[in-house]
C-alpha cells in the first residue's frame, strides 16, 4: 500500500509540474489583441476547468500504472502530458498559432488512444479522460478559430 500512495503522489507531482509549467505562458497583451470568435470562453473560465483535468489526468495515470505498470497506457499517458505542456509553451510563450493548432490535434489522438487502451484494464482512468477529451476537443476548434482569424 505505500507504493501505491507513493505512486499516486508521483503521477500527482509529475502531472503538476507541466501544469505549473504551462501556467508560466499567460495569455497577456498579445492574446487579448488577437480576434476571437463569438464563442470563446472568458479567461477565467480556464483556470478553474484545467485545474479539475489535471487532478484527473494525475488519477487516470495512477490507474493506468496500478492495472497494467509502465506499460503502453502510462507510455501514452506521459506523451500525452508533454504534448499537453508544450501547447501553452507554442501558443502563448511562441505565439504560434498554427503549430499549436498540430500540437492539440496530436493530444486529442493521444487523448483518445489513451482512452482505448485503458477501456477494458482500468476503465475508471479511461472515464476520467473522456472529459479531457471533450475539453481538447473544444480547445482544439477553439484554437482551429483563432488561427484562421488571425492569419
Amino acid at each position: 500500500m505505500p507504493r501505491q500512495i507513493a505512486m499516486l503522489i508521483a503521477f500527482v507531482l509529475v502531472t503538476a509540474a507541466v501544469s505549473a509549467f504551462g501556467a508560466v505562458f499567460r495569455p497577456g497583451p498579445w492574446y487579448a489583441a488577437l480576434t476571437k470568435p463569438s464563442w470563446n470562453p472568458p479567461n477565467w473560465v480556464f483556470g478553474p476547468v484545467w485545474t479539475i483535468l489535471y487532478i484527473m489526468i494525475a488519477i487516470a495515470g495512477w490507474l493506468a500504472w496500478r492495472a497494467e505498470g509502465f506499460g503502453r497506457a502510462v507510455t501514452i499517458w506521459t506523451a500525452a502530458l508533454v504534448v499537453n505542456g508544450l501547447w501553452s509553451w507554442l501558443f502563448f510563450g511562441r505565439q504560434m498559432i498554427g503549430l499549436a493548432l498540430v500540437d492539440i490535434v496530436v493530444l486529442l489522438g493521444l487523448i483518445a488512444a489513451f482512452i482505448a487502451t485503458t477501456w477494458t484494464s482500468a476503465r475508471t482512468a479511461a472515464l476520467l479522460f473522456i472529459p479531457y477529451f471533450a475539453w481538447v476537443a473544444y480547445a482544439s476548434t477553439l484554437n482551429g478559430a483563432i488561427w484562421m482569424l488571425n492569419r
